[in-house]
């Protein structure tokens, strides 16, 4: 047998190994996944209290000025980060995206369900 030659028993311990090696990649890859939906999860729940503010105070559901300054931000971020940040802007862009479906169903059911002041309030 050369050097260059593996066992049958080298091979199958090499690759439970690597199996072994998958697994751990992947229970972190689920805990972090875990971790991006509890983060999005209290982020929503923050832009949603926005909408409430803004659809009580007439504001537009969207902010063209703070999102681009929020699009440079991260992007910046995630440049320092290691993470392409073409990745990081359209990322952003879907959960903006969504968040001002949020704030004009909010300031949509608001102007529906607000009742107009009766005389005897006045």
């Amino acid at each position: 047998m050369t050097g260059a030659e593996t066992s049958p028993a080298g091979d199958d311990h090499a690759e439970r190994r690597a199996r072994e090696l998958l697994l751990e990649e992947r229970r972190s890859i689920d805990n972090i996944d875990a971790a991006l939906v509890h983060l999005l999860a209290e982020r929503f729940a923050h832009t949603q209290r926005v909408g409430v503010l803004k659809a009580e105070h007439g504001l537009p559901p969207a902010d063209p000025s703070r999102e681009r300054k929020q699009v440079e931000r991260l992007r910046a971020l995630a440049d320092e980060a290691g993470l392409d940040p073409t990745f990081a802007e359209a990322f952003m862009r879907f959960i903006v995206t969504e968040v001002i479906r949020h704030h004009e169903r909010i300031r949509d059911q608001s102007s529906v369900v607000a009742p107009a002041p009766s005389s005897a309030e006045e």
